[in-house]
């Protein structure tokens, strides 16, 4: 006795075939006829233009339970609606419910001859559709029929509009499938492992719904960083493997840009969904992007990477005259010229190896950390990151910094250089000022005051449009260089131009002194400049919080060169010893001194007061103690060595890996220029009413947006429709947006597609 398989039947069905649920399939021809195979089998067919027979079908595979009601409907491109009236037609009239037409005697229609003539003589005047609707009486449906070629019969039946609706539907769900899969890559997979792929290029698939859309916003003005271009200068290439150096390099802005700019912030992205933004099948993982970034790393040519990228910042075109965020004109800016600011950052570090201690300002005492010195443009946006010299102090950085802030501005022109008072140094202001370079810093120790007759009231109106009311004074100051004339063998000094602010808080008027080389500046310039500063401070919060600023991208630590020179602590141990001896020496000489003032006055009553040495001795021997004890402090601290060598100091002392660092920063860096300039787009080329106070937030919103991706290789574009915005007026700005970046006509790096950027009307 035979026995009947289980197995299901090989799924023959054709190429070309739409999935419906797990074991269903539909096949439909351009002449409207279509088969729909289950398990491989062809279960129903119907001939060109049997629409009853395709409703049929549908019904029967829900009704049978081949496929669910969702699947079914996603399949034939119509609703789950439309499925229940067909289902609920053939179980109430069977196989004649089905049909296109409504049962039973039908009126005559109203698009006659002549109705017609009048409603295309109303369209061609230049009504609108609901407009030539309401004059001729009849729906903007029957408008639309009888405009069209075949409206000649005017008997055409309702089905038949809604037939047309289906099928746009049905094509549109075909063209754009929900988060549909990426391209398979395994071939490209498979050459790159085998050593035959230097680099896979973007595909994509049309897919809507896509989360992280919206990051493909960023392209124009990441374009404008010029991060890609300057590091296929310096890199040229990575080593051959499925993702190129693009690709990683877009996959790091992306992922800061939503929010996870640290490599174990990958792991918080499905791989299909950052894939589908960066053309691949899948974004890489975590450890894919320590081995990628590390064997950029090991060619050590970061700093080349950020000098040029230094470069290109300060060579990028800037907003024209007129064209200022408030409407005003350049002038102000065109007078004060190329404005960079300076400041050190300590980063904290927080593992297990024995770095260096430094001072960190937020948690006031010592600890383990890394010092930076970053350059950042007048608009507080960052231009350049070195790391700092172990111990090195800011005026030091200065120093060392000029030749590569000389290079990256590319001619002699003077830049405005502006700093805190760590950068304190009046030989350096006389270098800065002989190398080209302008100074701009807080006059620190004390000074004297100016008198109240120099103050006069000023007023200046920023780049914002707003206004500032300062009492100032302009004067002129000597500094001494700590050197002197080698023919006069005076003190030398270096002067400088004094901008003196009246400050008034809590009741209490001080007097804060700016210092700066250059004199042809208003002062109210001087003193906005020298505030402006704190925008570089507002760049470091904002990097701490979304850009992972001071996050350990790499523990790797090599050791310290022991022979280095470095300050003895002792010599400070010694030098408080010497004022300590000091301070005391002058409070024993002071008690002295009021003894014996005491010992040689008469008492009353008495003319004559003698005092012998025995006297004396008790009254100054404590004096003459805290002197000899002052002498030998200074003694000491003079045979302390003022540096000792770091061998002895601290032996095993390391030093954390820079590389990988500064690669990061350089991502980083680019993310938040991008994420700058897309706001000072929103503010400049929207008309968002809360575009002052709600840019960044706004701009945060957009680039992690849901929308759709859709290629056409024909026409060489890359639309990406975004879903809506909460709101009405977000939509609108972002609509405003995307028409200003699309005139960008950018590519998308690695391809000839030209972007194109919509967003959908809130229903």
């Amino acid at each position: 006795m035979s026995v009947m398989t289980a197995q299901a039947p090989l799924p023959l069905v054709p190429a070309d075939a739409v999935d419906i649920g797990a074991v269903a399939a539909l096949v439909e021809g351009d002449d409207g006829s279509g088969q729909v195979y289950v398990r491989g089998e062809l279960a129903y067919l119907w001939g060109p233009g049997d629409r009853v027979g395709r409703r049929l079908a549908a019904v029967q595979l829900m009704a049978v339970g081949a496929a669910s009601g969702a699947a079914v409907a996603a399949g034939f491109g119509i609703d789950r609606e439309t499925l229940r009236q067909w289902t609920r037609a053939m179980e109430a009239s069977g196989t004649a419910g089905l049909l296109p037409g409504r049962p039973g005697p039908k009126g005559p229609s109203k698009l006659t001859p002549a109705r017609i003539a009048q409603i295309r003589a109303l369209r061609e005047a230049g009504g609108s559709l609901r407009a030539v609707a309401e004059a001729a009486d009849v729906s903007t449906d029957s408008v639309r029929r009888a405009l069209a070629p075949q409206a000649e019969d005017a008997e055409a039946e309702d089905g038949e509009a809604e037939e047309q609706e289906e099928a746009e539907v049905r094509d549109e769900v075909v063209q754009v499938p929900v988060l549909a899969v990426p391209v398979a890559r395994a071939g490209e997979r498979s050459a790159a492992r085998a050593g035959l792929l230097a680099a896979a290029e973007p595909v994509f698939t049309p897919a809507g719904r896509v989360p992280l859309a919206g990051l493909l916003l960023s392209l124009p003005a990441l374009g404008a960083t010029g991060l890609l271009d300057c590091a296929k200068d310096v890199y040229g290439a990575l080593p051959d493997g499925f993702y190129g150096l693009d690709t990683m390099l877009l996959e790091g802005v992306f992922r800061a840009l939503a929010g996870e700019p640290r490599a174990e912030g990958a792991a918080r992205f499905a791989p299909a969904d950052l894939g589908r933004v960066l053309g691949m099948d899948r974004a890489p993982e975590v450890k894919t992007v320590r081995r990628k970034i590390a064997q950029l790393a090991t060619q050590e040519r970061a700093a080349d990477l950020l000098a040029a990228l230094a470069a290109h910042h300060l060579h990028r075109p800037t907003l024209p005259t007129g064209d200022s965020e408030d409407g005003n004109d350049g002038d102000a800016q065109a007078e004060v010229g190329m404005v960079l600011y300076v400041d050190g950052h300590v980063r904290a570090y927080t593992g297990t190896r024995k770095i260096a201690k430094t001072h960190l300002s937020r948690l006031r005492f010592p600890a383990p950390a890394t010092v930076e010195t970053w350059v950042s443009d007048a608009e507080g946006d960052p231009v350049l990151v070195v790391m700092a010299e172990p111990g090195a102090s800011l005026a030091g950085e200065l120093r060392r910094l000029l030749p590569r802030l000389r290079a990256a501005v590319g001619d002699d022109r003077r830049v405005l250089a502006g700093f805190d008072r760590g950068g304190w140094s009046p030989a350096l202001f006389a270098h800065m000022h002989a190398a080209g370079f302008d100074v701009l810093t807080w006059r620190k120790g004390p000074a004297h005051d100016v008198p109240v007759e120099e103050f006069t009231d000023v007023t200046l109106v920023d780049e914002a449009g707003r206004e500032h009311v300062w009492r100032l004074a302009d004067t002129v100051v000597d500094l001494p260089l700590g050197s002197k004339d080698e023919q006069t063998g005076k003190d030398e000094l270096f002067t400088m131009r004094q901008v003196t602010r009246l400050d008034t808080k809590k009741g209490i008027t001080k007097q804060v002194h700016v210092l700066t080389t250059r004199t042809d500046l208003d002062p109210a310039q001087v003193i906005y400049r020298m505030g402006s500063r704190w925008r570089q401070e507002n760049y470091f919060r904002y990097a701490r919080t979304h850009l992972g600023l001071d996050a350990h991208d790499s523990y790797a630590a090599h050791e310290d060169d022991p022979d280095r020179s470095v300050p003895n602590p002792a010599k400070r141990a010694a030098h408080k010893d010497v004022a300590n001896a000091r301070a005391r020496a002058e409070r024993e000489k002071a008690r002295a001194q009021a003894g014996l003032l005491a010992a040689r006055t008469p008492g009353k009553g008495s003319r004559e007061t003698r005092l012998d040495n025995r006297a004396h001795d008790a009254i100054t021997s404590p004096w003459h103690a805290a002197q000899d004890d002052l002498v030998t402090a200074r003694a000491v601290h003079a045979q302390v060595p003022t540096r000792v060598r770091l061998g002895d100091l601290a032996p095993g002392q390391q030093v954390l890996d820079t590389e990988t660092k500064l690669v990061h920063h350089a991502i980083r860096m680019a993310a938040f220029n991008t994420t700058t300039t897309i706001a000072r787009d929103i503010r400049i080329s929207t008309g968002y009413a809360r575009a002052a106070q709600e840019a960044y937030t706004l701009t945060r919103q957009v680039l992690t947006r849901t929308g759709d991706i859709l290629p056409d290789p024909h026409a060489a574009t890359l639309t990406i429709r975004l879903d809506p915005m909460p709101t009405a007026r977000e939509t609108s700005a972002v609509a405003e947006l995307c028409e200003h970046l699309t005139a960008t006509a950018t590519t998308y790096p690695g391809t000839e597609l030209r972007l194109r950027y919509e967003i959908k009307s809130k229903p």
